[in-house]
């Protein structure tokens, strides 16, 4: 039961009898294309979710000295 190669071959020549192979070429760019680029998307998106250090933060931080400790 399900699908042979021989029948993964048959309907691999139909469909390029119906369409060409010009059009399957393109076709396979494009989509080749939207994967890259919703990859990409992807990516930024994971890069925007990370906490980004604020500058503010780190010169208030090196501003600020703890006390001094002197032993009278």
């Amino acid at each position: 039961m399900g699908i042979s190669i021989w029948q993964l071959l048959i309907i691999l020549v139909i469909v390029i009898l119906l369409f060409g192979t010009k059009r399957l070429r393109s076709l396979g760019t494009d989509l080749g294309g939207a994967i890259k680029s919703f990859r990409s998307a992807v990516k930024e998106g994971e890069d925007d979710d990370r906490p980004q250090p604020d500058s503010d933060d780190q010169n208030i931080e090196s501003e600020v000295k703890p006390p001094n400790q002197e032993k009278h």
